[in-house]
């Protein structure tokens, strides 16, 4: 195999085929790989996000950060219909990821719930037709964090150029990646198979509302830090098959922010503070050999608290990211076993029919 080959390959396939190489020549060839391709990918990040960052402004850094995760997802998974039709989507998506943030904030709490429902629903529905393939979780991930740094006046301006150049740079991306893929196949097509007995729209569905109410959440009762909280919620309820209990992963997401916060406030105190700053690409770094959920979540908050230490304090940071993390997966476990409990009684039935 090429390097370049190996470089493209998921951790997990990599780590397959380190236990099934028979030489340590070869296992030394996919670890190597795995780390070179780690370190691009982080190096890659600071670069364009930094870019983009330092052109439209650090207020909108969320949204470079969201067109990184969505530029590097698009390489891989496309929207399961034609290419003409992905590509004005596309522009839908990044819409609602510009706009509905700073919506939601001069809106009532009456009008989110509606809000938030018919604008995430739209998300899911036009990127993943196909949950298993994972790039729901990556649009999860973008619609809460923007929804946690919304703009306004003239940065709502520059967020909306930054959407343009996003929609410019992913949209080539689709297009030489994907458009000889799915040519028959219209979006009004996948519109006329809405069937909530179908398991990825049930999930589809429960992933919405769930969001949908946890993101409501944060504006009553002004959750501090909330997008932890809604990341930790999302986390579980984005699980696919579509599962009525978030059990396992509940614990896997406690054990790996406790674990994970932990390392980081150990680190940080050990460490110089001329190194604190690499705290984050650090967690990144590792995040490309890790494989099992805990370990990416015990990864993940590095770069997050990284951030959180210089608003709240290295105390104050780790505290929240427990807290909240204890706060979304609890709201997702009972949230998930009252959703599976209702849709039960008229529709799993007949999706388990359909499923088979």
């Amino acid at each position: 195999m090429k390097f370049y080959d190996a470089l493209q390959m998921d951790p997990s396939i990599l780590k397959r085929k380190i236990a099934a190489c028979e030489t340590r020549k070869e296992k030394t060839y996919y670890w190597v790989a795995m780390a070179v391709r780690s370190a691009l990918i982080v190096a890659f990040a600071i670069v364009f996000i930094s870019l983009l960052s330092g052109i439209f402004g650090a207020n909108n850094t969320p949204l470079a950060v969201a067109l990184f995760c969505m530029m590097l997802g698009i390489r891989f998974v496309n929207f399961e219909y034609c290419v003409g039709d992905s590509l004005i989507t596309l522009a839908a998506v990044l819409a609602i990821l510009v706009f509905v943030p700073s919506l939601a904030a001069v809106l009532p709490p009456v009008l989110l719930i509606p809000l938030h429902f018919a604008a995430f629903f739209a998300l899911l529905y036009m990127t993943t037709q196909r949950p298993e393939m994972g790039n729901g979780g990556l649009y999860n991930f973008a619609y809460i964090y923007l929804t946690g740094n919304p703009v306004f006046g003239e940065d709502l301006v520059r967020r909306v150029l930054l959407a343009i150049v996003g929609y410019v740079i992913c949209g080539a991306i689709l297009f030489f990646k994907h458009r000889h893929q799915h040519k028959t196949v219209r979006f009004h097509h996948v519109i006329r198979k809405f069937d909530l007995t179908t398991h990825a729209h049930l999930w589809q569905l429960r992933m919405a509302l769930g969001v949908s109410l946890i993101l409501t959440a944060r504006q009553v009762f002004d959750v501090e830090r909330f997008m932890w909280m809604g990341f930790a919620c999302a986390s579980l309820l984005s699980e696919y098959p579509y599962c009525g209990s978030t059990a396992t992963r509940f614990w896997q997401r406690i054990v790996g922010a406790i674990a994970g916060s932990c390392a980081f406030f150990v680190l940080y105190q050990i460490l110089p503070e001329s190194m604190h700053m690499l705290m984050g690409p650090l967690g990144g770094l590792c995040l490309g050999f890790c494989v099992d959920y805990r370990y990416k979540t015990a990864m993940n908050c590095f770069g997050a608290l990284m951030l959180g230490t210089g608003i709240y304090g290295l105390h104050g940071a780790v505290i929240l990211r427990i807290v909240d993390t204890v706060l979304g997966v609890t709201f997702a476990l009972v949230f998930a076993a009252i959703f599976h409990r209702l849709a039960a009684v008229r529709l799993l039935p007949d999706a388990q029919e359909n499923q088979g």
